[in-house]
């Protein structure tokens, strides 16, 4: 908002003269207010006078012995009783952060993550209640474009940005495997030569997912390109394109959740693959966490693997 037309009151300690003046008008006395601030009297007396010279008009008088505030200065302790009570609601939802009995969790994660970080969000529910949740699921692209405009407290990524400046820690594995239809001929075969994808018609997220980037990667290190017969914006679209029989796909294995009894499905013994990869807690370099998001990251570094209880066993 516009300061110009109080910039006065931000120079000249006004805080402090404020306090002394609603000291002085409810005890009616400059002594009594005195011994209540723990000041001098002559200290008290000062302070008044230099907050009526700042506003330009006289704001108490004293009759006989007792000390009553003008016309002004009954707008200046409506004033006073306002801002002080707005400071003590301050303060009290502050110290409910500080606390844990409050705020609000803002995390957002990579598509994948969305197997598991609800069981992390509902073990730290568990802890402290009265904290507010959200959670916003995007690809990766997205997911970027939300830690670079600060717009969440925290970030779970499978491939974090490298050329970002951030924190990350690594929370929690993320291996991939080769998943295909329960029939398909190489279903019973063991260590099968990566090669023996690129002959497979393969399907594949969007441009932007992470997953995308980890699969390119698999194949480039090998000087293989996959024959992409289509491309899926979810990991569900892609289990049920591979159950109609379209193709094999490497996923995390985190895409299974907890339903590991999927008969349709199944896991091919590739060589190399699994590829061990982890998740990432992120946040943006410079960012002061909240009591809350400390909390949350704390709570994840040390027992994000057991609460995302997701099985990495086979599918078969």
């Amino acid at each position: 908002m516009p300061q110009s037309h109080i910039r006065r009151y931000l120079r000249h300690g006004t805080l402090s003269q404020m306090s002394v003046f609603e000291a002085v008008t409810r005890r009616g006395n400059f002594t009594r207010a005195a011994e209540e601030l723990h000041l001098a009297q002559p200290t008290v007396s000062i302070q008044l006078k230099k907050l009526s010279e700042l506003i330009g008009l006289p704001l108490v008088e004293q009759i006989g012995r007792q000390v009553h505030p003008t016309e002004a200065g009954k707008y200046v302790a409506e004033a006073c009783h306002k801002m002080f009570r707005t400071l003590t609601e301050l303060e009290n939802q502050l110290a409910c952060l500080r606390q844990l009995e409050g705020g609000r969790l803002r995390l957002a994660v990579g598509s994948a993550a969305k197997y598991f970080a609800p069981r992390l969000l509902a073990a730290f529910a568990h802890k402290y209640p009265d904290v507010e949740l959200s959670l916003q699921i995007h690809h990766r692209e997205a997911l970027i474009e939300r830690l670079c405009a600060n717009q969440d407290d925290l970030y779970i990524f499978a491939n974090p940005p490298e050329d970002a400046d951030i924190i990350k820690q690594a929370i929690l594995p993320n291996p991939l495997a080769v998943f295909a239809r329960s029939d398909h001929p190489l279903a019973n075969r063991k260590r099968i030569p990566f090669s023996a994808l690129a002959n497979e018609p393969f399907i594949v997220r969007e441009p932007g997912s992470g997953t995308r980037r980890s699969v390119q990667r698999m194949f480039e290190e090998r000087s293989l390109m996959p024959r992409v017969r289509m491309e899926l914006s979810s990991n569900e679209a892609i289990k049920q394109a591979i159950i109609a029989g379209l193709g094999v796909s490497i996923l995390s294995r985190h895409t299974l959740g907890q339903d590991t009894d999927q008969p349709q499905l199944t896991t091919l013994d590739v060589e190399d693959v699994p590829g061990e990869g982890h998740w990432y807690l992120v946040y943006p370099m410079g960012k002061q966490l909240s009591p809350v998001a400390l909390a949350f990251s704390q709570m994840v570094k040390t027992e994000a693997e057991n609460l995302s209880n997701t099985s990495p066993a086979a599918v078969r």
